[in-house]
């Protein structure tokens, strides 16, 4: 069983619009389902469950099934990505960062690892971002966060991500910005993808 099978086999549960399965040697770590508020979360986790059993005699347990509802015109079926999830997972040091973007039926979930520190939070936010762009974009586009900033803006905080694509030898810059809420690395992602909203579809694989 390859994961992507699984993945096409619970995309054809009703009201699941996206699934994404992470896993290493045949066992099954996270399964990140996004979904129409149709049914109840705890339903869907019970629908993948037995799905997976009945189709591939696969045990899920339900604690790593995470299940995110969003209104279909919320998410990405047009021209933007959407924020599905944003982790921040500490490992001594280091802090791991995962990025988890819908977009067209699908999810791409993008990581970055760095020192663990404040300094560097956003900048980890912003490179895991582009990393999922990337996996959707394809090969022949290359991103780069160049700076993501938070200044004040008059009496409003906000977020500033500047990026650098590199495509048939040449280089773009474009910058994207989106006022800071409760959570800057939120603000940073939003900062990020509205940079390249214009430039993504174009790209698409």
């Amino acid at each position: 069983m390859k994961q992507r099978e699984l993945e096409e086999t619970l995309c054809r549960l009703p009201t699941v619009d996206a699934v994404r399965v992470v896993g290493d040697n045949g066992t099954i770590s996270e399964v990140h389902v996004l979904a129409s508020p149709g049914k109840s979360a705890k339903q869907v986790v019970r629908d993948v469950q037995s799905l997976a059993m009945a189709s591939f005699g696969l045990t899920i347990d339900r604690r790593v099934i995470s299940v995110v509802q969003i209104e279909n015109e919320e998410i990405g079926h047009k021209e933007r990505a959407a924020i599905i999830e944003i982790k921040e997972v500490p490992e001594g040091t280091k802090l791991h960062v995962s990025v988890t973007l819908g977009w067209q039926n699908e999810m791409f979930v993008g990581e970055a690892t760095g020192p663990s520190a404040s300094a560097t939070r956003l900048r980890l936010v912003g490179e895991a971002t582009l990393h999922g762009l990337e996996q959707a974009i394809g090969d022949d586009i290359a991103l780069a966060l160049a700076a993501v900033e938070t200044p004040m803006v008059g009496n409003r905080q906000v977020a500033i991500a500047q990026i650098v694509m590199v495509s048939g030898g040449e280089e773009r810059f474009m910058v994207g910005s989106a006022i800071v809420g409760q959570d800057p690395a939120q603000s940073a992602v939003r900062a990020v993808l509205d940079a390249l909203n214009r430039q993504v579809p174009q790209l698409r694989r």
